[in-house]
């Protein structure tokens, strides 16, 4: 778990204890303006339970999510366009109100888009079709709702910052006023009381010592909420009173008015949501007196758990009504907070003493529950109460629940039938001791299963299944390791210690190789990622930098592949390493590793028969050089199976650093050319090369250390470069060459050592 998401949790255990419920760091908004928390994105690689398989699709935004407001949230979503969030609504209402008779994309544009110059313009044209006198009174209407949106449909994201003070203009209430006292049309009326009430709410606003009996606010929705229909404008005109009675700190009205509007809509759910703040115990409890159904006892206790105590509102609602599918919610964000704190962090040892508790207490309850077989969804209890006993390892208490779900779970759903699937086969593999032709053919069909949904050939939406199916290969493939079997284990879960014995290879190119696989071969080789001709190149790679150049080259022609252009020349060398430099020279002509290969054969070949050995010998040394980590071709070690790149040392797996950071080889060549070497000059080169590769052999001491292995820059600390020998023949018997004089000017190692002797 991230410090963030650490201190979050220590805050809300804190409040726990005292039941301060205190449940957002930002502004409260009503009226459909969500001040949102800054979103940071999902977190849903831990979880193997969907809650869209169990809960209702309008609760979809309250589902777990770690580091955003609302599941499924986030920028540009639908979440985020907080003045729209009525709309379709609003357009519909209208295109009702005119029977259908005017088209409704002509009102979207006229009742969310168009300007006052561009309103007056249709109405002045006379073109719609529709009755006369509806149309002037909308067209009255449209013209004061416009205005209003200058101080009430404002609309400010991802802010830290308080609500900017919004104060509407004092000749703007006798227009309204008027409007309203002299409208006839119940429709309109009910719209002018919607915009009344809320530009009374934004004048009192800021006046918290305002009364009840003193506020417009109230007064003006009192006299006229039994005049209009319960809809959708009732509910948006409730939810500014709501508003008005948190500004002025009469919260436990406001949480109830809030609970009102959240059961009401789809569309309400997220503002009414998000204004809840009950504020303490006293408070809460008074809140609860003011509710008149079960069902809206309920609804109050439903919206408490979506932010504290899921566990304590699901045991009141059970008790109100345990068939209430506002459960549904809360069991599942329970399931998934619990994920996320397990399967986020190192497995259940990384709980501290206080989340133990908690898994506890909520493994027991809901386990109580799911016996009680008594819910609306009684196969969902059961999967969950075995789930929590899974993720407490109470492996047969699991058991035991999902043998009792299998018979409830609905035939004809894919979704919780595929979830059914997950957590019987974690289960199933979390138990297995050891692998045998018996439990391989077991095997089979689920690893077909999960592999049509990994490559897209079965799709179920909202599964989640990858966490599933990357632990349970873990598990599988550590169990086929203890056996000794190591080709079956790395099909399965590729590793690159693997590659290292080139048996394990040739093994595996047997067992691809192999023409009558078994039902679970064929399974088993869906998960690994390479195919034949990837080892055979990577057998070139690895040969290559043993210096068995011939061999290399046989088995790259093998891999059907002549391998990546070069981006510079591996045959140049620099006094400074500078790849950059030498990737911006323009080539003569296009190198291929292959192509590299065959130059070192032929220049081998050479020396072989001494011909031209200076020459051929620093030109291949400069090829094993460049063809290290510290050189300017490092992409002839990239490849399907090395996966070795980056820009440091340590983005190169443990397994293959010591092959790709040495310059030895290209230390022996520079030193044959030394002895072949004619003049100081040519002497003094090849010393100075061999020093670079000693030099670096210094920094390889430190980088391929075991303990270093999952280090960084800046986790590891690089020892003292040591000067070796290198130098001091370079200073006392080359000191008189050009080539000295041209290392003295580039070459701060030297310079430091010539300075310090």
């Amino acid at each position: 778990m991230n410090s963030a998401t650490s201190i979050y949790q220590h805050l809300k255990q804190k409040i726990s204890r005292k039941f301060l419920l205190v449940f957002s760091f930002c502004s409260l908004s009503v009226g459909g303006i969500v001040w949102a928390c800054a979103d940071y994105g999902y977190d849903y690689q831990y979880s193997s339970f969907s809650p869209e398989a169990f809960v209702s699709p309008e609760y979809t935004p309250f589902f777990y999510a770690e580091y955003i407001s609302y599941y499924g949230g986030g920028y540009d979503s639908p979440y985020d366009k907080n003045t729209e969030r009525y709309n379709d609504q609003v357009v519909s209402d209208w295109y009702s109100y005119f029977d259908k008779k005017v088209d409704s994309g002509i009102l979207n544009h006229l009742l969310l888009k168009a300007s006052a110059a561009g309103i007056d313009s249709a109405y002045q044209s006379n073109s719609l079709k529709a009755d006369k006198k509806k149309l002037k009174a909308f067209f009255d209407y449209l013209s004061l709702a416009k205005s209003a949106e200058k101080f009430a449909a404002t609309d400010v994201m991802y802010s830290w910052e308080p609500q900017p003070a919004v104060k509407p203009p004092v000749e703007f209430e006798a227009s309204l006023v008027k409007s309203f006292k002299k409208s006839k049309d119940a429709f309109i009326k009910q719209r002018l009381w919607f915009q009344l009430v809320r530009y009374y709410y934004f004048s009192e606003k800021s006046d918290s010592t305002l009364l009840p009996e003193a506020s417009k606010t109230l007064k003006t929705f009192e006299a006229s909420k039994n005049s209009f229909p319960q809809n959708m404008m009732h509910y948006r005109t409730l939810g500014y009173v709501a508003g008005w009675h948190y500004q002025h700190k009469n919260y436990a009205v406001s949480n109830y008015l809030n609970s009102l509007c959240y059961n009401y809509s789809v569309e309400a759910k997220i503002p009414s949501e998000w204004s809840f703040h009950p504020q303490e115990e006293a408070d809460w409890n008074k809140t609860l007196t003011l509710a008149k159904t079960n069902e809206e006892r309920a609804t109050l206790w439903h919206m408490l758990g979506i932010n504290y105590d899921p566990l304590r509102a699901i045991g009141q609602i059970e008790a109100l009504d345990p068939k209430s599918d506002k459960l549904d919610l809360l069991l599942a964000r329970i399931i998934n907070i619990t994920e996320y704190h397990i399967s986020g962090g190192n497995g259940l040892s990384s709980l501290d003493s206080a989340e133990k508790r908690e898994l506890k207490q909520n493994t027991t309850a809901i386990s109580n529950i799911a016996l009680k077989n008594n819910t609306a969804k009684p196969y969902f209890w059961n999967l969950a109460a075995g789930y929590l006993n899974y993720l407490s390892h109470n492996y047969t208490a699991a058991k035991t629940f999902y043998q009792a779900a299998k018979p409830q779970l609905p035939p004809g759903d894919k979704l919780v039938m595929a979830q059914y699937q997950i957590l019987d086969w974690v289960l199933y593999v979390k138990e297995l001791k050891k692998i045998d032709p018996e439990v391989e053919a077991k095997m089979v069909a689920p690893l077909n299963w999960f592999a049509d949904l990994k490559t897209g050939k079965d799709t179920i939406s909202s599964l989640r299944f990858a966490y599933a199916l990357d632990s349970s290969l873990h598990q599988i493939a550590g169990i086929y390791k203890k056996q000794g079997e190591l080709v079956k284990a790395n099909a399965l879960e590729n590793y690159t210690d693997f590659y290292i014995q080139n048996n394990n290879i040739e093994q595996m190119k047997t067992l691809l190789q192999k023409p009558n696989k078994t039902a679970f071969e064929k399974t088993m080789l869906r998960y690994y990622p390479f195919d034949l001709q990837d080892l055979y190149y990577h057998q070139a790679q690895v040969l290559a930098y043993q210096d068995k150049i011939d061999e290399a080259i046989a088995m790259m022609t093998k891999s059907e592949s002549e391998g990546d252009k070069m981006l510079a020349n591996p045959f140049t060398m620099r006094i400074n390493d500078c790849h950059d430099c030498d990737h911006q020279r323009k080539q003569s002509k296009e190198i291929y590793s292959m192509d590299v290969l065959k130059t070192i054969q032929l220049m081998k070949s050479q020396i072989k028969k001494g011909t031209n050995v200076y020459e051929n010998a620093i030109l291949i040394a400069n090829a094993f050089y460049n063809m290290s980590f510290y050189g300017n071709s490092r992409i002839f070690y990239s490849g399907e199976v090395m996966q070795s790149g980056g820009n440091t040392p340590f983005e190169i797996p443990i397994a293959f650093r010591s092959m790709l950071l040495s310059n030895k080889i290209a230390e022996k060549y520079y030193l044959i050319a030394l002895r072949a070497a004619k003049t100081n000059e040519q002497k003094a080169r090849c010393t100075f090369m061999a020093s670079k590769c000693e030099k670096n052999e210094s920094y390889n001491l430190v980088y391929t250390k075991p303990e270093n292995s999952n280090g960084n820059e800046w986790t590891v600390t690089i020892e003292p470069v040591f000067y070796g020998a290198y130098f001091s023949i370079l200073n006392n018997e080359y000191d008189n060459t050009k080539f000295y004089q041209e290392i003295i000017k580039e070459c701060g190692y030297f310079k430091s050592y010539v300075n310090e002797h």
